[in-house]
């Protein structure tokens, strides 16, 4: 089976409306896009078409006068329009996170950064292992009980060894995460003591005046609480150290700077090593010390280690524990897309039904309660890939049902109050009078367009169903058990996390340090106003990515900012990106800001998105009049001619356009565009626009010849 890029977010059909005095706004239409692991979606439009909006969605932070008109936004098997705002909030600044515009808008004013950075890394690190807990016992549990199925299927009754082999992969899993533990406190320590260290020194060498004896106290504790065999080894000559660094602190006052220094010194270059070592593997570790607790590996590297506790383990266990794995992972698949076959009919037959016009209520929900059941066992729960569509299923088409009938019920009442109130207002207009009261407009809920989300999930469904049985050939049951191991590897060392105050310093200073914050250690203790606009920031970053997010939305992160701090501020967030593997939507209004962040572009405009490709396909080669415009308009050092603007004003959505929203703005207009709005017509596999121009029937239209140049110029540098 082919790889398939990790999808972290996927926004579909999503249609978002905001209630105004002058009538409902259609801030964003019917618009889909997937955010992959490791990307940098940009997306770029003027003021107003809808960007923003698409990325508070995300968030669950849209203002209250807002609508959800239809769509989907999944995160981990969640629709994030559905969820519970208490379920929300295990996800909003954990897993995704968000950059604003203005940087004191996300800052607390009369606190401290210090305290800012390090309360949530508290506040979340007690949950996030609890979650980590039930993750990892419920996804073994469930291994085991398709194991017992598979075997119950062929006649065999295994279930003691299955359950032994359960019982010694938590054993060793639970070895791993205390060995880890402890490597993790030592580590902390170590880190402390480096940036200790550093700051003493540099208060010695500026003759500042600081608490000496103090200090080499504190040196002191770290040192001796950073002894373990995988960090700070107890050998002779880092114990000669410690000897050096106590005696120092029993000369209390007599100690002077001049006899400190050098010893200070001596222990940065000692923590600088130590720091760098390899890191061990503890989960083949774990397996390897609980077969043989006095397992001595003095005379071997980092690297060596890993190694012999790697073979002990796949030949001692785990090769044979994949094999008893295989078993479970291809009953549950197997079994999965039985079911999908089996329900396939029945939701091909829902779908007609609801095509159909005049569908009644109570054969709606029945279909509901009977197909929501039927999907809900189809799913393969002990696949680690969760395919949204089948999680999201049940929650979609309850909400799509109500919401139609919803409207049903409403829309006659709407109406009749809406009539009433403003034969009222044209009472008092016929009488001459100014009335003192704003006739509020009817809000109609657009049935068309619920029944057409309606379907659009069948449809979804449907389509997911017959890929998946189509590529059940290619299942491959090892992969996804390996994939399994994994899960359980990753949630069993989040077990280990531990946090208090002061290793949330250690944490909150080294993240000052990250976004590249000077002096991390003096300024953790500084507030706001003390901080330039760029280092403010560089501040919120660092909350950003405090909780180790999977997702980054970047919301015009620069546009308050000079174009030199601009610069830094990008780059910033495109290493960051790198480093942290984070998949990142950075929105802005500019082009040229997203030329060297973006790997894709969606290019919206009045709610809609207009053009969608690789940065190199939009920058290259931009099919739609309003990228071109947006080009044209970008400037840059090496233009000569006048920058174009682009004539007229974005349409009033409260009215929105019938055809093409940019029609009337667009110099290179067909007729059709003021009558018919444009699909989404494919270039490549990766590149798409919404503009008549790309039908195979419209006239040939060149790009204008100074984008043609700008873009022939741009070629050029970066080669």
């Amino acid at each position: 089976m082919a790889i398939i890029m990790d999808k972290k977010l996927e926004v579909k059909n999503l249609q978002i409306s905001f209630r105004t005095q002058g009538g409902i706004l259609k801030a964003v239409r019917n618009i889909s896009f997937d955010l992959h692991k490791g990307e940098t979606l940009a997306i770029v439009g003027e003021s107003g078409s809808g960007k923003s909006v698409t990325s508070k969605a995300v968030m669950g932070i849209l203002a209250g006068n807002s609508i959800v008109e239809g769509g989907e936004i999944i995160y981990d098997g969640q629709d994030l329009l559905k969820i519970s705002e208490e379920d929300f909030h295990k996800i909003r600044g954990d897993k995704i996170a968000m950059i604003f515009q203005d940087p004191m808008s996300s800052l607390n004013p009369i606190m401290r950064i210090g305290q800012q950075l390090t309360e949530a890394m508290i506040l979340k690190a007690e949950t996030g292992k609890k979650n980590a807990q039930n993750a990892f016992n419920g996804k073994l549990k469930l291994l085991g009980e398709n194991i017992n199925a598979a075997d119950a299927a062929n006649g065999a009754n295994n279930t003691a060894d299955v359950e032994a082999k359960l019982k010694k992969f938590d054993t060793f899993c639970i070895a791993a995460t205390k060995i880890e533990r402890e490597y993790n406190e030592a580590y902390g320590n170590m880190i402390q003591l480096e940036m200790d260290i550093d700051n003493a020194i540099l208060m010695l060498q500026k003759q500042k005046e600081f608490n000496l004896v103090a200090e080499l106290k504190n040196l002191n504790k770290l040192y001796a609480l950073s002894y373990n065999p995988f960090v700070l080894e107890k050998n002779a000559d880092n114990e000669a150290y410690g000897a050096k660094l106590s005696a120092l602190v029993s000369k209390g006052k007599n100690v002077s700077a001049e006899e400190a220094l050098p010893v200070l010194e001596e222990g940065a270059e000692i923590v600088k090593a130590t720091l760098a070592k390899e890191k061990p593997n503890f989960f083949t570790l774990g397996y390897y010390l609980t077969a043989k607790p006095d397992a001595d590996f003095s005379n071997m590297t980092v690297a060596q280690m890993n190694d012999v506790t790697r073979k002990f383990l796949d030949e001692d266990f785990m090769l044979e524990f994949i094999a008893t794995g295989i078993k479970g992972v291809t009953f549950a698949y197997n079994k999965s897309i039985e079911a999908k076959k089996a329900v396939l009919p029945e939701l091909e037959e829902a779908l007609a039904y609801f095509k159909a016009d005049g569908f009644a209520e109570a054969k709606a929900k029945e279909y509901h309660k009977q197909l929501s059941a039927k999907v809900n066992a189809a799913i393969d729960r002990l696949s680690v890939r969760k395919e949204s569509v089948e999680y999201v299923f049940a929650s979609a088409l309850e909400t799509a049902i109500r919401e139609y009938f919803d409207g049903v019920r409403k829309n006659p009442i709407e109406e009749k109050k809406y009539l009433k109130n403003k034969a009222k207002y044209d009472a008092i207009i016929k009488k001459g009078q100014t009335p003192d009261w704003v006739l509020t407009p009817q809000i109609i809920v657009d049935l068309e367009l619920k029944q057409a989300n309606l379907c659009r999930i069948f449809e979804n469904m449907i389509a997911y169903y017959n890929a998946a049985i189509a590529g059940s050939a290619a299942f491959n049951a090892e992969a996804n058990m390996v994939a399994i191991i994994d899960f359980l590897k990753e949630e069993a060392s989040k077990f280990v996390v531990k946090m208090n105050k002061r290793i949330a310093k250690a944490k909150a200073i080294k993240l000052m340090e990250e976004v590249g914050i000077p002096e991390p250690t003096t300024r953790f203790n500084q507030y706001p106003f003390e901080f330039s606009g760029g280092m403010r920031q560089r501040i919120v970053i660092a909350i950003a990515l405090s909780a180790n997010p999977d997702i980054l939305i970047c919301d015009e992160p620069t546009t308050a900012l000079d174009v030199t701090i601009q610069a830094q501020i990008l780059e910033l967030i495109n290493d960051i990106k790198r480093k942290r593997n984070l998949s990142v939507i950075f929105i802005t209004h500019n082009m040229g800001v997203v030329a060297n962040m973006a790997d894709r572009i969606a290019v919206m405009y009045a709610g809609k998105i207009v053009e969608l490709g690789t940065a190199e396909e939009v920058f290259y080669e931009p099919a739609h009049p309003y990228t071109w415009a947006l080009l044209s308009s970008m400037p840059d050092l090496h233009t000569t001619e006048r920058l174009e603007s682009i004539p007229g004003t974005p349409p009033n959505m409260i009215y929105p356009p019938k055809g093409d929203a940019f029609a009337a703005r667009n110099k290179y207009a067909l007729e059709i565009d003021f009558e018919v709005e444009p699909p989404l017509f494919e270039i490549t596999p990766t590149h798409s626009a919404a503009t008549w121009l790309l039908h195979p029937n419209a006239p040939k239209v060149e790009m204008p010849a100074l984008i043609q140049a700008r873009i022939e110029r741009m070629k050029k540098e970066r080669q």
